[in-house]
This record gives C-alpha cells, structure tokens and sequence, in this order.
C-alpha cells in the first residue's frame, strides 16, 4: 500500500488528507516584481477616465486640446485647434487633434506622448490645465491597449524647419516609449511643396493651411505645431457629456481660440474666437509655507544646497523674508546659521510647528490668471442665448497656502435645448442613444431639461412613457418634435450647469464636486427662482462656476469634479450670491414691467370703446376724443408707477443698478410680457374696435419704452 494511505474495517483503502502546504518566505518572494506606472495605469485606467467608449472618446479629445491650449498660450500664440472624429469600423474611431502652437523638439516628442507622469507642469506651481503628466499619454496608452495601432504624431517648430513624424507605443513594463517608424528614430519631413508632396503621398494627416480670413484672400501655411491621430475603440454619442458638449463649453471660457470640428457624420462646425487678446501669462511661484506639510518640510531639508536654515527658508519658500525666516527660527529654538544638513525629524517638526504660528502673508497671485468678467461675459453670449447675462469674479483667496480664485458667470431667458434641434439631428439622437425609454432620452440628452418638462412633452406628443427611442415610428418622432417645439417647458427646467477648473469644462461625476453641493445648498429662492430644498433651482437659467489655482484639487486622477474644501466652497458661495443679487434685481425689474403691463392692458382694452360710445353720443370726432384720453392714460400711470428715493426725488424703477459685470439683450415690453405668457407678441384680433386704433393704443408701450432706453 501506498505511504500516505490506511486500511478501513473492511479491507479497503482511504487517503490521507495532505496537509496544507505552507509557502516558505523564498517561494514567497520570487513572486514579488516591480510595476511600472503605466502598468499599474493599463490595468486600472477607470481611474484616468477610460471606463466605458463613450467616455473614453471625450476624455482622448479633452486631454489633447488641454494640451494645445496649454502650448499655445505658453508660446504667446493665439490658439486655433483642428478636432476630427471618424468612425473607422462598429465601436472603432479615428480622433485627430491638431494645433497651431509651437510645436515639439524631436527628441522630446516619444518621452511627451509615450512615457506616463512625463511632462514640466507637475513641479511648477502656476496655473495650467494639466497638472501630472497623465493625460495624452495615457490616452495613447488606452488606444493602444484597444486596438493594437500605434499613436501618430506630426510636429513641426518652423514654417522652414522640417516636421517629425512618429509611429509609437507604450512599454507598459517598464514605462517607455517604443518608436516603430524610421528604424526606431521616427521621420522627418521635409518644409514646403517637397513637404506636403510627401505628407500626401505616405498619407500622413496635417492640416497644412489656415482658412482664409476673407474670402478673397488666401489661406496662410500653417507655421508650426503638432498633429496627434489615435485609433480607439469608443461611442460616439450627442447630449451630455459628448464630445460636442466638450468643445462647446470650451469655446465659452477661451474666448481668444478658434475651433474647427468635423464630428463622425461630416458635419462641420467651427466656433469663432470673440477676442484676439491672449490671457496674461501666469508666473510661477514657490511653494508658501502654509502649504507644505512635514514630512515634505523633511525631504526639502534633504534636497536643499544652501548652507544656513536663514537661507533655506527665504529661498525655498514665498513670502518669507529674512525678517520671517528669524521669526520662525525664533519661535522654533534653532538658530538662522544652523546647517541645513543637520536637521533631524525633531528640529523639522519643531520648525513646522513654529511655522504655523507665524503670521506669513498669503501668496502673490499673479500664478493664477481667472477669464475676468468681460470675457465670461462674451463667452457665454457666443454660445448662450439668453436675455440676462451676469458675471462676477472674486478676490483671490488660499487654501493650504495654495492661490486660487473663483469666477461665476449667470445666463437667464432664452430657449432651452429642445426648442432650437432639428427633426433630421432629432432623428439621429433618437437613434444613437442607449436610453431605454424617451423620457430617460428627454432628460439625459437635453441639459437642463427636467423630469416635469419632460412628462410634459411625453403628454403632449401622445408618445408612450415606456416606449424605446429607437423604436419611434416617423409618425410619433414627428410629433414628438412638435411638442418639443411648442410646449413652454420653463417651468420644468432645472439649472444647466457648466463646471471649470483652470478652464477645463468638467463633465462628469456632478454629485460629488464642490460646485454642484454649493450651488443646491445656496438659497434661490431670495433671488427670484423656486428651488426645493437640497436641489438645484428650476427655471431657463444657465451658470458656469471656474476655480482657478495652481493646484486644483481633484477628487481623482480622471479630473472630474473638485475636492469640497470649505475656503473654496465658501468663496463659491460668495460669488454665487453677487450673481443672484443681480439677477434678482432683474426679475424684480422685469415683475414691474407685467404689473404696469397688466394695468395698461385695461386702457388698450376699453379707451377704443370709449371713445367710439362717446362719439356715438355727442358725435364729437372719436380720434380726438381717444387722443385725449390717451393723453390722460400716460400721465396718470407715469404718476402711478413714481417712485420716491430718500431725498424725495423721482427715480425710475424700471432702472437698477447692477454694480457692473452685467449683458442685457434688450427685450420691449410687449415681447418680455409675451414670453411670460407664453403667447405670441401679437396684439389679440378683438383688442379693439379697428386698426388705426390698435396702432395708436400700441403708442402707450412705445413712448414707455424710449423713457428707459433714456
């Protein structure tokens, strides 16, 4: 028998359990290896924004216009920026994205586009879109791992110099690029026809010509710049969160760039720059001691070449003299002239201790660079209709002895997003989305639209709440978009909001970012808007929230949605209320005007048959007689509608005074009180007993409405 095996009662053989076999530590660590980042990234790209297509798509564009735009302003040059998405096969795209800034040395282009945390905005504390060195290259990674294609890069520096052209991938083991073109060294192509006769030939895209400014003239060569083409496997799809939204909402906080975009279906859009006037550029600072926590104070002892603990402090850190270096050394116990070198972890944190009970002024803030209210202004204007604009920027502020500074900027009126689509792009959406019923289409496609409005467009179509959108029969999708078009959904509307960080419109992940929690917690209805408590308010307004800083504080590496941090969510409270103030001067104005119009309308009414009864009595002339009475009408509700200030004086109270940062799209009267109705501007047939009257009566608003334009 078998070692290992006993003999039962009745002759027959039972094995033995084996004992569990105890892994020694040797076995143990053979197993233990390096990873490299980009290892650990390719198997957890969910965390830099790669978790499903569709989002995949968006964040591959969104890091390499980042990119350009950082490129360009950096070099001084007014952005333009070429976006081209093409579907290669099903769930397989093409994304192109080319610029016109700069362009790459040779040799730094495979290590920008091919090694993961490899960039110069990490250590440099100045406002930037990017801030680790992540983005493109992990995207470069991510098409990679998809599709097996490699990552296309054209750069060019000089309108005479020639452009390099890479094929390459990324070594996820140990983090490098790989070259695959030109035997390993990339290719270079040669400047002008020879150049572009080349690019045609071994079909290489570049975009080689600017559009010509008039038509004219002729297009400008492109100088310099970089072309960087990917194949992925992504969904494209419209409505929130796409690629379309993206663009758009980076064109409202970079008024100074131009856009070209050609989307999958060849449909071309190009979104104008409003400013020719570049952004300052921000300087960089050195890190302020607030914001430095002890065990970094540690390494920057250990990394430090000057000889003196005076030294080190005035020269590592912003704002400290050799006034506050001596404060600090004071409050610490240690002396100005201690060598650096032989501070230990007990001299560190005695220094760290020291250095937060010393009163050190904040940072310069000439690191950070907000838009500025103009230019919010103009941005959401060119994207925005609407009839009320207000924009506030506030002081800037700090938090860990970081720089940063909020911006808001309020769009109010207009039509929402269901009332300005086509039948034919209606179609399409109806088709491209994953939605499972049309009200779930309603609310996810059209931002801004609620689930009321909603309902109510499902009621006014006669479409079934339960029905698939892309099962609508051309019957149904026509009367859906009927009811799209007709049916007042303001009342169903909730807040659009636009989320920026250094510019950078941030699209998902809504519920866990600072401005979202501030702006439901902020109270709207002391400025004119029903809201519920812990929601955002209803109504067509729209509102962008910018943080500007050195270092936003992300929630993840993907750069979603901002950390709630209480110095920041309390300065976003504070220009949210400056926007409110004006906006709720506005809908107090624009109340007045309804009231006056309400008690007008009863002259409009009855003074046409007055006036005929009064003829028909005396046989005096009725357009005298309506004259007269007309006269009576204005001054009576000129006197009416007075209003007193402090010293007795008359004042208009049509007029306020918003305290600047403000963009009215001047509305008359009749118009403003017929959105509020929801009605047509035209005067009702039976206003009056003839034409010639109804003219005349239409004379009260228009008298009315030169007084305020005075």
């Amino acid at each position: 028998m078998s070692e290992g095996a006993t003999t039962t009662a009745n002759g027959s053989a039972k094995r033995k359990k084996s004992a569990p076999r105890r892994a020694t530590a040797e076995s143990m660590a053979t197993k233990q290896r390096e990873i490299s980042v980009s290892e650990f990234f390719a198997k957890n790209r969910h965390m830099l924004g790669f978790d499903n297509p569709r989002k995949a798509l968006l964040t591959t564009i969104k890091e390499a216009v980042d990119n350009s735009l950082d490129a360009c302003e950096e070099a001084g040059i007014l952005p333009e920026i070429w976006v081209h998405v093409e579907q290669t096969g099903e769930s397989r795209y093409k994304a192109a994205i080319q610029d016109n800034g700069p362009g790459i040395l040779k040799k730094q282009i495979p290590l920008i586009f091919g090694k993961l945390l490899y960039g110069s905005k990490f250590h440099r504390l100045r406002m930037s879109r990017g801030q680790q060195g992540i983005g493109i290259s992990a995207a470069g990674m991510y098409a990679i791992l998809t599709t097996g294609k490699p990552i296309k890069i054209v750069s060019k520096t000089g309108l005479k110099k020639p452009a390099h052209y890479y094929e390459l991938r990324i070594d996820t083991k140990v983090n490098k690029p790989e070259i695959l073109n030109g035997k390993g060294d990339g290719e270079d192509i040669p400047p002008g026809e020879k150049g572009d006769q080349y690019i045609q030939d071994h079909g290489i895209e570049w975009v080689t010509h600017h559009d010509p400014e008039t038509p004219d003239a002729s297009p400008k060569p492109i100088a310099s710049g970089t072309r960087v083409t990917l194949d992925l496997e992504a969904k494209y799809q419209r409505g929130k969160g796409s690629v379309d939204e993206y663009l758009e909402q980076t064109a409202i906080a970079n008024p100074h760039v131009t856009l070209h975009y050609i989307d999958p279906s060849g449909h071309q859009k190009t979104y104008r720059r409003s400013t020719d006037v570049l952004p300052p550029e921000a300087a960089e600072i050195k890190p302020h001691p607030y914001g430095v926590e002890l065990g970094r104070l540690v390494s920057l002892c250990k990394e430090s070449t000057e000889s003196s603990l005076s030294g080190f402090l005035t020269t590592s850190f912003s704002r400290v003299s050799p006034s506050i270096a001596k404060q600090i050394c004071d409050k610490a116990k240690l002396s100005t002239r201690m060598r650096v070198k032989r501070i230990d972890r007990d001299h560190a944190e005695q220094l760290y201790k020291a250095i937060q009970d010393t009163k050190i002024s904040n940072p310069t803030t000439d690191c950070i660079v907000p838009i500025g209210e103009e230019q919010l202004l103009k941005g959401l204007h060119s994207v925005v209709p609407a009839e009320f604009y207000a924009a506030a920027t506030r002081p800037p502020a700090v938090y860990r002895g970081n720089p940063f500074q909020i911006e808001v900027a309020l769009a109010y009126g207009g039509n929402v997003e269901t009332q300005k689509i086509t039948k034919e792009l209606l179609t399409e959406l109806l088709y491209e989305t994953d939605a499972r019923t049309v009200r779930q289409f309603l609310i996810l496609t059209f931002n801004g639209l609620g689930p009321d409005a909603a309902d109510k467009i499902i009621k006014q179509s006669k479409v079934g709440t339960r029905k698939s959108p892309n099962k609508l029969k051309p019957k149904e999708i026509d009367h859906l978009f009927e009811a799209m078009q007709n049916i007042n959904v303001n009342e169903g509307q909730t807040m659009q909001v636009y989320r920026y960080a250094n510019r950078v419109p941030l699209q998902f992940q809504h519920g866990d970012c600072a401005i979202t929690k501030t702006l439901a917690q902020t109270n709207w209805r002391s400025y004119g808007l029903s809201q519920s408590r812990g929601n955002l308010p209803s109504g067509p307004i729209t509102i962008m929230v910018h943080i500007a800083s050195v270092w936003v504080p992300f929630t993840n590496q993907a750069k979603e949605a901002v950390a709630s941090y209480d110095d920041i969510q309390k300065e976003m409270r504070l220009a949210l209320q400056t926007v409110g103030r004006k906006l709720g001067m506005f809908l107090r104005r624009r109340m007045k005007v309804k009231q006056q119009a309400d008690r007008r309308s009863i002259f409009r009414r009855y003074l046409g048959e007055v006036a005929q009864a009064v003829s028909d009595i005396n046989g005096t002339d009725k357009d005298l007689i309506y004259d007269q009475l007309l006269e009576v009408a204005k001054k009576k509700t000129a006197e009416a509608d007075m209003v007193m200030d402090e010293s007795g004086k008359a004042v208009d109270p049509t007029q306020a005074n918003y305290g600047g940062g403000v963009l009215i799209v001047d509305k008359d009267d009749d118009e403003m009180l017929a959105e509020m109705l929801n009605r047509p501007a035209e005067a009702e047939p039976n206003a009056s007993p003839d034409e010639s009257t109804q003219g005349e009566q239409g004379e009260l608003f228009d008298e009315d409405e030169s007084d305020d334009d005075e």
